[in-house]
């Protein structure tokens, strides 16, 4: 990468996963220090990847929720697309998570809103994510918001391109995805919810609901084994949260809770009963 992509001036490099590099920017114009995420070079060489690439993040760039990464800007500097983003000053779910202790009903009940909000209005919007994960979203400085990265952006698993890029995916964050990305089956708003029932779940129990030993193992309880009851773990869970997660962990999408807003419906019944014990 050069040290300038378009007008924005690069400053470092903040973090890379398999599809794209995150860099620090500034952006002269407005005087704005933001984030640079680009497609890494060897996915750049594929057109329908670049295109993709550019679409997805047009896409999600009509999204504006405070619990979504505002997306500024897109484009496409020497041939490496490239989308201008919210810098988030925070720390990534999976690392609060690392310790694997549960977390305090209230935070989990706030973190739980906060997502179903988000979800609901990107699904509205026709954008589904597809990869929710606890490394894609970030709990902010106050230590109360949370904003979900990268929306649109998953798409690209979904498509036509290579098995071996799918594969790379699942290899890469099985634990929170649905049945149905799995079995290879069609993917709506309803994975996104499962993803967010799995997430709760760990917060509340500091355990993940599926762990096998291997890949394949791991996707085999994910398509067929209900996880273990959230009582064996912790006593202090309301009934109503329980079948709550319950209900968003069911194998068949149709049996799921179908929507965001009826998650955050039911999540702030179990705050506001919470509160009231």
């Amino acid at each position: 990468m050069t040290q300038s992509v378009g007008r924005y001036q690069i400053q470092e490099q903040i973090g890379q996963g398999a599809m794209a590099t995150v860099y620090r920017a500034y952006d002269p114009k407005i005087d704005r220090t933001l984030a640079i995420k680009a497609l890494r070079e060897e996915h750049c060489a594929d057109e329908e990847y670049r295109a993709r690439f550019l679409r997805e993040a047009n896409a999600a760039g009509v999204l504006s929720h405070p619990n979504i990464v505002t997306v500024y800007d897109v484009g496409e500097a020497d041939k490496t697309p490239y989308i201008a983003m919210e810098l988030l000053e925070g720390t990534p779910l999976d690392e609060a998570m690392k310790n694997d202790e549960p977390m305090e009903l209230a935070q989990v009940l706030n973190i739980g809103i906060q997502l179903a909000e988000a979800l609901d209005y990107a699904h509205n919007n026709g954008i589904v994510h597809r990869d929710i994960k606890p490394s894609n979203i970030i709990l902010c400085q106050d230590g109360r918001t949370v904003k979900i990265t990268d929306f649109g952006i998953a798409h690209l698993t979904s498509g036509n391109i290579t098995h071996q890029t799918q594969m790379g995916e699942v290899l890469g964050t099985p634990q929170y995805m649905s049945p149905e990305q799995v079995l290879g089956k069609p993917v709506d708003a309803r994975s996104d919810l499962f993803s967010v029932g799995v997430i709760l779940y760990q917060l509340i129990t500091g355990q993940k609901p599926f762990k096998g030993d291997t890949i394949a193992t791991l996707l085999f309880q994910i398509a067929t084994e209900n996880p273990e009851a959230i009582s064996k773990y912790r006593t202090d869970v309301p009934n109503d949260l329980r079948q709550t997660i319950d209900r968003l962990l069911k194998k068949q999408p149709d049996k799921r809770i179908q929507s965001g807003t009826v998650v955050e419906q039911k999540v702030q019944l179990d705050c506001a009963l919470g509160a009231s014990e």
